[in-house]
């Protein structure tokens, strides 16, 4: 396929071969910290974007939840906030695919072109060159759902509503499933970080984006706005997992947190 997005971190943040990537997949939904007999269909998860070996346990108590759903699900929208590039706004990329080792992921050209309308968006390719915020993600859904296609977009130096608007015309049905990419506190020691997450994690499952700050998460601007969205949608935000490098692999002295949350 032309103008394919290439993997930029299989190799460092997750493994480059196929069947190592998908061995490693399914240990950590099968481990998963999460009880997946609900009877209502995620709408939107929270999950950290770390190098599996840190983050990867808790990126499967987020996903083992779309396993009942693989079918249903057709479109996932991913809002991940920018690592490479300083930009205004929300960034989409040209690309009609991204690529990861177990294939390519198509883009839905239709929503980006939707959404292109919007003041606050602009295609910028160079903030996705090198980018892990997205694409430690994209294996996960291809173990997991059947036939689906994404919505990338990056997050800059933008305002929550900039991102609840956008969310709101993508919203859709139970076929879109809407993905915030995350991590939680960076490089405090292990109690105080235990602490912050804590304080993160009640802020997201009150649905309130003003108790939010960026030392609390990477990713704040989107999970504002996605927090905003649900509780227009009147949804309900669960903490499925709490933990941090400390207790996945590292020193305990200087640790990054991650959490997965379900929203439906």
């Amino acid at each position: 396929m032309a103008n394919v997005q290439p993997a930029a971190v299989a190799g460092m943040f997750y493994p480059a071969d196929p069947l190592q990537l998908r061995a490693e997949i399914r240990s950590y939904i099968r481990q998963a910290h999460t009880d997946t007999n609900t009877t209502a269909v995620p709408k939107a998860l929270i999950a950290p974007h770390a190098g599996y070996i840190y983050s990867g346990p808790v990126a499967g108590s987020a996903y083992a939840c779309l396993a009942p759903w693989s079918q249903l699900i057709s479109r996932v929208v991913i809002l991940a906030p920018a690592h490479r590039l300083a930009f205004s706004g929300v960034a989409y990329s040209g690309a009609a695919a991204f690529r990861t080792p177990l294939g390519d992921v198509e883009v839905d050209l239709d929503a980006v072109r939707q959404i292109a309308r919007f003041p606050q968006v602009t295609q910028c390719d160079a903030a996705f060159r090198g980018e892990h915020s997205i694409e430690v993600h994209l294996p996960f859904l291809q173990e997991l759902l059947v036939d689906f296609k994404i919505v990338p977009l990056l997050v800059g130096d933008a305002r929550p509503e900039q991102v609840d608007e956008l969310l709101e015309l993508l919203w859709g049905g139970d076929e879109t499933l809407i993905l915030v990419s995350s991590d939680l506190s960076h490089y405090l020691s292990y109690e105080v970080a235990r602490t912050m997450d804590q304080e993160a994690s009640r802020a997201i499952e009150a649905l309130r984006p003003d108790a939010l700050s960026y030392h609390h998460a990477c990713g704040r601007i989107p999970v504002s706005g996605l927090l905003l969205a649900a509780r227009r949608h009147r949804l309900s935000a669960k903490t499925l997992d709490l933990r941090n490098s400390g207790d996945t692999a590292g020193s305990r002295e200087r640790v990054v947190g991650y959490g997965a949350y379900l929203l439906c």
